[in-house]
């Protein structure tokens, strides 16, 4: 499947290599990675001076044997647009960019510092992509990105060192009902804990449309032993699961305070030290008797 694939890429690829302001095209996502299956589209980031007219895309997707768009996303005024269609069954999704376009992306995390950018997402594809045209401008972008700059790493962490003490409340949420925010704050508190080891890592990290995290979780060098099965612990809905969680969120801040010493952990601590807390009814009221 994967040589196939990576066949109708190169195919594909044509009609947009032929126009004058093409700059470079790197194949992203499935075929790049090397994981595909027979739901895996192809993902292709072109690189222009200029974005095409829509009669050049439109001739484009015509070449390409497709006779209507499946849906298209962003603006000219922006400096890009997203579009896909499908060729002999394989959807194919083409992100096309000005180069001031990705100059200005860039810059925004990597200066910066928006650790809330989905763009990361992007610079992760970049890094991982296969150039198939355009190297020498591609490989001056993956050596860009791949200089992660040492402020970028302090404020990733920051951002994401935020969790909920699910570990001190879980046992009163089945009385009011709580099981969706439940959730949600596991969801979100896994996605930070993963932020955090990123940022710790190195790694450029989004929530927009995270997947693989296996293999997300291999890049890392400062991570909990056993992270991919823990983390599948804590969904697993088993006894046990929010302590769990406490346990990775406390290995975690741990690896903050030995490489990142000059992060303040001291609000993460005073969560990891909640504790349950109830109160007597006849406490009450003795003293509101008296």
């Amino acid at each position: 499947m994967h040589s196939l694939l990576k066949k109708l890429v190169a195919k594909v690829c044509e009609p947009y290599a032929t126009m004058p302001q093409t700059k470079a095209i790197l194949s992203i996502g499935s075929v790049s990675y090397g994981i595909v299956d027979d739901s895996s589209d192809i993902d292709l980031a072109l690189y222009y001076d200029e974005l095409p007219s829509d009669d050049q895309l439109r001739d484009a997707m015509i070449a390409n044997g497709a006779e209507k768009l499946n849906w298209q996303l962003g603006s000219r005024e922006d400096g890009g647009l997203i579009d896909s269609y499908t060729v002999h069954g394989v959807e194919c999704q083409f992100a096309h960019t000005t180069l001031a376009s990705m100059d200005r992306d860039m810059d925004s995390i990597l200066v910066g510092l928006d650790v809330d950018s989905p763009f990361q997402k992007a610079l992760s594809g970049v890094m991982a992509g296969i150039p198939i045209m355009g190297s020498g401008l591609i490989g001056q972008y993956q050596a860009r990105a791949a200089n992660y700059p040492s402020e970028l790493r302090l404020a990733m962490v920051k951002r994401f060192l935020n969790f909920q003490p699910l570990w001190a409340i879980e046992s009163r949420m089945a009385d009011r009902d709580a099981e969706l925010w439940r959730r949600q704050a596991l969801v979100e508190g896994a996605f930070n804990l993963l932020g955090v080891l990123a940022g710790l890592n190195r790694l450029y990290f989004s929530t927009f449309q995270f997947k693989r995290m296996g293999e997300f979780i291999d890049h890392m060098e400062f991570k909990p032993d056993l992270l991919s099965d823990r983390i599948a612990v804590v969904f697993g809905g088993n006894q046990g699961a929010s302590q769990e969680y406490r346990s990775l969120v406390a290995e975690a801040v741990a690896l903050v305070e030995e490489h990142l010493p000059e992060i303040d952990t001291s609000s993460v601590h005073a969560r990891l030290n909640r504790t349950v807390h109830r109160w007597n009814p006849e406490t009450v009221r003795a003293a509101l008797t008296n």
